[in-house]
């Protein structure tokens, strides 16, 4: 067994990491605190290839895969983005150029992959619905197929970069929930040209007011009769799930290694402060009831890495790897929370001033233990498909 990181990972992360130091932490605060994109990141990333690291060469990418995305989103969150830079990674070169590029056709190849990888062309991805949550399985969102075109109805909640993406990745119905044998059935991936559907008037969006993570916005999307090319279909009209288990699982690793970026950025903030503050004479970090608990937060993330590690190296290998991005989901954002738990805990009082950062990567941490997949479900399927248990739900 190697537990070395290729070169072309080591690349990636001295590459990001070099971006990342010149955008450290009071850059986030400021995005965060305008609610802005960080566009100087972006442009930086896109300019130096590291978006389209996963892109083919042929494409115009750097022809390697997700486990380079997750040392990006890793590297990035830990230089000081915290938990929300995972969306860098997520909505364009996860859902969008990973995506198209294992399951994309030809011409869907040609015409996105390019625009993709030189950060041009943006996407973003939506599956949850008001009422489905999060049980894929009951999406309602309906594509109806006219002629050469699929009719899109539905709503979506929880959309993030829809004001930034030309295009939508869309989990659709093609046969209802209650049709469907067996259930998995009847699931259509659809790319949606975003700007023609609100020029037309059949697609629009509405911002959500949030606790965090608001360098990007998220949203209500509601469709009301898109018209969509079946030329945008991506994989095979009702047998969407299968592609859907490749963005799916890519979306757990991708969050899970911001995750551990944001653990170890959280961290490296409380260790700092605990080596400085001295109140009683001596710095607080020589106190065990401080040291012990970063020492355990410590362990915690460095686990938290290496399974995200094996989920992206069993992606790309084009091995089963539900239950490793499963565990590696459960495992980091648990680590980052516990990482933010402390720092705050090691702040005092100064924790809730906003002339530090605590406060973001407080609040940023603590989604990752709900999306993309609350970690109630994981455990679930963990206890039914690993352990043999019964059904729980």
């Amino acid at each position: 067994m190697d537990f070395d990181l290729p070169e072309s990972a080591v690349a990636v992360r001295d590459g990001v990491a070099a971006i990342g130091a010149r955008h450290g932490l009071d850059y986030w605060d400021r995005c965060d605190a305008e609610k802005r994109w960080p566009e100087e990141v972006w442009r930086e990333l896109a300019d130096g290839g590291w978006l389209g690291l996963a892109v083919p060469e042929e494409y115009g990418g750097g022809g390697q895969g997700l486990l380079e995305l997750a040392v990006a989103a890793e590297t990035l969150a830990g230089s000081g983005a915290g938990a929300a830079s995972s969306f860098l990674y997520l909505l364009t070169p996860a859902f969008g150029a990973l995506t198209i590029a294992r399951h994309g056709t030809e011409l869907q190849k040609n015409a996105l992959l390019p625009a993709l990888a030189a950060g041009e062309t943006e996407t973003c991805f939506a599956i949850t619905e008001p009422d489905a949550g999060s049980n894929a399985i009951n999406i309602s969102t309906q594509a109806r197929r006219d002629g050469d075109d699929f009719v899109v109805t539905g709503q979506k909640i929880w959309i993030s970069g829809v004001e930034r993406a030309r295009y939508m990745v869309l989990v659709t119905r093609t046969i209802p929930a209650a049709e469907a044998k067996p259930r998995l059935n009847g699931f259509t991936i659809l790319l949606i040209d975003i700007e023609e559907a609100v020029a037309e008037g059949t697609l629009t969006y509405r911002p959500i007011p949030k606790l965090g993570t608001n360098t990007v916005a998220s949203n209500m999307v509601f469709l009301d009769g898109v018209r969509v090319p079946v030329a945008n279909v991506i994989g095979e009209v009702d047998q969407g799930f299968a592609v859907l288990w490749d963005i799916l699982n890519p979306e757990r690793i991708i969050a899970a290694a911001g995750a551990v970026g944001c653990g170890e950025l959280a961290l490296r903030v409380a260790v700092d402060y605990a080596k400085e503050r001295a109140p009683f004479g001596r710095p607080i970090g020589a106190n065990q009831a401080v040291a012990f608990p970063l020492a355990q937060v410590s362990a915690q993330v460095e686990l938290a890495r290496l399974m995200t590690y094996k989920a992206a190296w069993l992606w790309d290998a084009h091995r089963p790897c539900g239950a490793e991005a499963n565990i590696a989901k459960l495992t980091a954002a648990e680590a980052a929370w516990q990482a933010a738990d402390r720092m705050f805990q090691a702040h005092g009082g100064m924790a809730y001033s906003l002339e530090y950062p605590v406060a973001r990567l407080f609040r940023d941490a603590r989604i990752g233990k709900s999306i993309p997949v609350a970690e109630e479900l994981i455990l679930a399927h963990i206890a039914q498909h690993e352990l043999g248990l019964p059904k729980s739900y």
